[in-house]
């Protein structure tokens, strides 16, 4: 797969700041392939959030998850992950959010698209994510107000498994990634706690356990009705076992479906977070 970012900017909306925190929108070309080889290029919408009174700041790409039908897809209106961003910038990042080909604002076909159940090809599904999410890196390394040098990926649901994917090829300049409740295929209305083909996603991390080497922390709540109790703790095994260097935390349920935590629970992950930022020394 080729990849390109062109850094060629619209700005859509500007001068949205308070006490220092800016939001800022921006299109950004980027070309992906789907599961069938089809090749995309498209412009996706991009949301800045950085403290303007910050001279250089560490980057942080953060990725959204994947709904289950075409018109939850649509809704999604424009990522932002406002409080998150906001507590993000506030421990000195500056926070780049894409809403990915075939989502919200941003549309376009589903590149993302897995297949079936039972013949799922999540690793060409996660490549479209992966493809994005570089030239989204690549966007942020070109702001005068980033160095470039200290990243971190972090991504919620389908968002955590691109991340998880991303951090396989060992990027330039990142430092750390963050997954929380990563994965795909889950379905907590019919199917809860039973992923589709949960086998071959199990395998794929064991995958990206063998090349991967940037430090990492996987979060998932104990009552997520996507992947259930056990099969976030299989996936992980497998990718340490590889080779992969991760950190499991246990969450504690949250309602009547802990994959929302990352929104919904920002007190149960918050310690485990700042003490892995600690340990990488991203930022200064």
């Amino acid at each position: 797969m080729r990849f390109i970012a062109v850094i060629a900017l619209a700005c859509l909306a500007c001068g949205r700041a308070w006490s220092g925190l800016l939001e800022e929108v921006v299109q950004l070309p980027v070309e992906v392939r789907d599961i069938h080889h089809r090749t995309h290029q498209h412009r996706i919408i991009v949301t800045i959030w950085r403290d303007d009174e910050r001279g250089s700041s560490p980057f942080l790409v953060l990725n959204h998850g994947r709904a289950g039908s075409a018109e939850r897809r649509a809704k999604l209106g424009r990522a932002r992950y406002t409080a998150n961003a906001r507590y993000f910038v506030a421990q000195g990042f500056a926070v780049f959010v894409p809403t990915r080909v075939g989502y919200g604002v941003t549309g376009g076909p589903d590149v993302e698209y897995s297949g079936p159940c039972a013949r799922r090809n999540f690793s060409g599904a996660f490549d479209a994510g992966v493809a994005q999410t570089i030239a989204v890196i690549e966007l942020a390394k070109a702001q005068p107000y980033v160095d470039g040098t200290r990243g971190l990926l972090v991504g919620q649901s389908f968002g955590g498994a691109i991340t998880v994917a991303l951090a396989s090829k060992n990027p330039k300049g990142i430092l750390g990634a963050i997954n929380f409740a990563g994965g795909s295929g889950g379905d907590p209305e019919r199917k809860p706690d039973s992923p589709c083909s949960e086998s071959v996603l199990r395998n794929l991390f064991g995958a990206y356990g063998k090349t991967s080497r940037i430090p990492a922390a996987w979060l998932y709540s104990e009552n997520d009705r996507y992947w259930g109790r056990d099969n976030p703790r299989a996936w992980h095994e497998t990718f340490r076992s590889a080779g992969g260097v991760a950190e499991f935390v246990q969450l504690p349920a949250f309602r009547a479906d802990g994959h929302a935590s990352f929104t919904g629970n920002p007190e149960a992950w918050r310690p485990e977070v700042e003490k892995f930022l600690a340990s990488l020394n991203v930022v200064k």
